[in-house]
C-alpha cells in the first residue's frame, strides 16, 4: 500500500516514537499516577507583606529614644535587653555592654522605648517565619519526581525549574530571617508566584503524557497502529525528493522499456523472416565438397597420403584406400584414425549437421588429441587447434583443451602476455586419494616431466603406487640418462642395505623395462621409508644439494 505525502511535516522524529514503542512493550509498559504540582501561598500573605518594607522601631517618647535614634542602634539594644533580665545585685544591674552597674530606672526606660507596637511587629515577624519555613517544608521532594519515567527522559530540564523554585523560597527564608534578627532594615523578598506558575506548567505537561501514555496502555493495539502510520509520514516526508525522482525514472523507464520490446518484437520476426530465407536458400547450397577437400588436404599436410575421403550419397561421404572403399576404417592405425576423427570433428564444429540448423554460438571441448599420436603429428594437431579454435576471429563461445602433454601444452600457449592474460586461462587437474581437483594456474608454473615427477613425490596424498613409480623414473631419468651411473652401484651402498629400505630396493631394481610388468604390493609401501630411501640415493651419490633444491 502506498503511503501519500502528509499536508504538513510530521511533529514527531523516530527516536520519539523508538521511546513510544519501547513505553508500550517494554519494561515500562504500565499505567502511571500523575504527579503533583507545587501548592504554595507564600506569596499572598508573606512575600508581599509590607512589614519587611517597614523600619521596625521602638517608642519615641521614651527619654532613651533620642540616643538610640541619634546611634540608629536599636536592634543592637534590643538584643542587649535581654541580658537585663537577670537578679537584681545590691547597688542594681550590669550593663550587658560596658558591665558597669545601672540603675533601675534606665533599665525601664529601655525597656519602656521597645513598647507594645514595637512587640507586635516583631511577634508577626516571627509568626510570618514560621509560617514560610512550614510551607516550605510542606512541598513535595525532589525523590517524589525522581521516580517518574517522563522525568527520566529530561531531568535536566526538572532539576532547573524545581531548582530555581527552591531556591527563590530559601533565599526569602533568609531575607526573613534578617529582618527578625535587624527589624530596623528593610527587606525586599522575590514574589514565587511566576516561578511556581512555570514548574507548575511543567509538572501540568507531564501529567498530560502520563494521561496520553495511559490511554495508549489502554488501548495499545491501536497506539501501536498509529505510531507506525506516524513513522511512514515521516519517511514519506524525509525521502519525498529521492521518491519523486524514482517514480518520475520509472514512468521513463518503463516507457522506454515498452519502445525497445517494441523494436525487440520487430526485430525478432524480421529474424524469423530471414531464418526463413536461408533455410531456403541453404536446402539448395548445402554441400560436404568443401568440408571433403578440407580434410583431404589435411591428410595430404600430415603426410598421410594412404587413404582419403570421397562422397558418397548426397550429404554423406565414406572412406576410399586406393580401389578400395569398404571397411577401411577398421584397416587404420590408432593414430591415423585420432588424425580423421579430429579432422571430421573440426568440419563438425564449423558447419550444420542439416539445412535447417541455425547458426549460433558453441562452446568446443577437445579432450587430448595427441593421445595416440606419434610426436611427429603434435605440431600438426596444435597448429589446426590454434588456427580453427584459439585464433582471435573464431565465433566459438568457449574451447576447452585437456592433455597430458607438457610439450602440447607448450604448443598451444600463446607466448604473449598481455593477449594470453585476456584470453586463455590454465588449470590443472590433480587427482589424489582425497578426491579431484580443478586448481588456477599460472603460466611459470608449467614444468617439464622431470619436475612434475617430483612434484608427484612431495605429495603424500597421491596414489601410492603412483608416487613409488614417480620415484623410480625420477632415478632412472637422472642416475642412466643425466648422470650415466650404473644403479646397482648406488644400491650396494650400505646405508641403503638396511631392511626397512628392502622393499624400496626390490621396486626400483624391477627391471620394469625388461620383463613388461608393474606389479605393485601397496602393503609393502611405507611413505616414510621410501622418501628417506629414496633421499639416501642422492646423498650417497654425492647429489643431496640436487635433491633439496628439487624437493623444495
Amino acid at each position: 500500500m502506498g503511503v501519500n505525502k502528509p499536508l504538513k511535516e510530521p511533529d514527531k522524529s523516530t527516536d520519539e516514537l523508538k521511546k513510544e514503542v519501547e513505553a508500550l512493550k517494554g519494561e515500562n509498559a504500565k499505567e502511571y499516577s500523575h504527579i503533583p504540582d507545587i501548592n504554595f501561598n507564600g506569596h499572598h500573605n508573606i512575600e508581599t507583606n509590607p512589614l519587611f518594607q517597614k523600619e521596625i522601631i521602638g517608642n519615641e517618647n521614651s527619654a532613651v529614644s533620642g540616643l538610640i535614634k541619634k546611634f540608629n542602634n536599636s536592634d543592637w539594644v534590643k538584643s542587649g535587653l535581654e541580658f537585663l533580665k537577670g537578679e537584681n545585685d545590691n547597688n542594681g544591674k550590669l550593663c550587658p555592654f560596658c558591665q558597669q552597674t545601672i540603675g533601675e530606672g534606665i533599665v525601664n526606660n529601655i525597656k519602656d522605648y521597645f513598647d507594645k507596637s514595637y512587640e507586635k511587629d516583631f511577634n508577626e515577624l516571627k509568626q510570618m517565619l514560621t509560617d514560610y519555613k512550614n510551607l516550605i517544608t510542606s512541598l513535595p521532594q525532589k525523590d517524589d519526581y525522581n521516580a517518574c519515567y517522563f522525568i527520566k527522559e529530561n531531568p535536566t530540564d526538572f532539576d532547573n525549574k524545581y531548582d530555581a523554585v527552591i531556591k527563590i523560597l530559601k533565599d526569602n527564608k533568609q531575607k526573613i530571617q534578617n529582618k527578625q534578627a535587624t527589624p530596623s532594615q528593610n527587606v525586599t523578598l522575590v514574589n514565587s508566584a511566576e516561578t511556581i506558575k512555570n514548574f507548575n506548567l511543567y509538572i501540568k505537561g507531564i501529567n498530560n503524557k502520563i494521561e496520553e501514555h495511559n490511554k495508549k496502555i489502554q488501548n495499545k493495539n491501536e497506539a501501536l497502529d498509529q505510531i507506525k502510520m506516524t513513522f511512514w509520514d515521516i519517511m514519506r516526508w524525509k525521502y519525498d525528493q529521492t521518491l519523486s525522482i524514482y517514480i518520475q525514472k520509472k514512468k521513463d523507464t518503463e516507457k522506454n522499456k515498452a519502445e525497445i520490446n517494441k523494436k525487440i518484437e520487430a526485430i525478432a520476426q524480421s529474424i524469423e523472416m530471414q531464418n526463413e530465407i536461408i533455410k531456403k536458400q541453404q536446402e539448395n547450397t548445402v554441400n560436404i565438397e568443401k568440408a571433403i577437400n578440407y580434410i583431404n588436404n589435411n591428410l595430404k599436410d600430415f603426410g598421410l597420403d594412404g587413404f582419403s575421403i570421397k562422397k558418397h550419397f548426397n550429404n554423406l561421404y565414406k572412406i576410399v584406400r586406393g580401389d578400395k572403399d569398404s571397411d577401411i576404417f577398421q584397416t587404420l592405425s590408432e593414430g591415423e584414425k585420432m588424425i580423421i576423427s579430429f579432422l571430421y570433428f573440426i568440419e563438425l564444429c564449423r558447419g550444420k549437421k542439416s539445412a535447417d540448423d541455425v547458426g549460433r554460438k558453441k562452446i568446443i571441448v577437445i579432450d587430448d588429441p595427441i593421445s595416440s599420436l606419434s610426436h611427429i603429428f603434435i605440431f600438426n594437431i596444435g597448429r589446426l587447434i590454434k588456427t580453427e579454435f584459439l585464433s582471435s576471429d573464431t565465433s566459438y563461445e568457449q574451447i576447452f583443451v585437456l592433455t597430458h602433454s607438457l610439450y602440447f601444452v607448450y604448443e598451444l600457449i600463446d607466448r604473449n602476455y598481455k593477449s594470453r592474460k585476456e584470453n586463455q586461462k590454465l588449470f590443472r587437474i590433480t587427482k589424489t586419494r582425497n578426491g579431484s581437483q580443478i586448481l588456477n594456474m599460472k603460466y611459470e608454473e608449467i614444468q617439464n616431466d622431470y619436475h612434475s615427477y617430483w612434484q608427484i613425490v612431495k605429495d603424500d596424498n597421491q596414489s601410492l603406487a603412483l608416487i613409488a613409480n614417480c620415484m623410480r623414473n625420477i632415478i632412472e631419468y637422472f642416475f642412466n640418462f643425466i648422470e650415466k651411473t650404473n644403479l646397482n652401484n648406488v644400491f650396494q651402498k650400505e646405508e641403503l642395505q638396511k631392511d626397512k629400505y628392502q622393499a624400496f630396493y626390490r621396486y626400483i631394481n624391477r627391471e620394469s623395462h625388461s620383463d613388461g610388468q608393474n606389479i605393485f604390493d601397496i602393503k609393502e609401501f611405507n611413505y616414510d621409508d621410501f622418501k628417506e630411501a629414496f633421499e639416501l640415493v642422492f646423498q650417497e651419490t654425492g647429489y643431496k644439494e640436487h635433491y633439496d633444491k628439487m624437493i623444495k
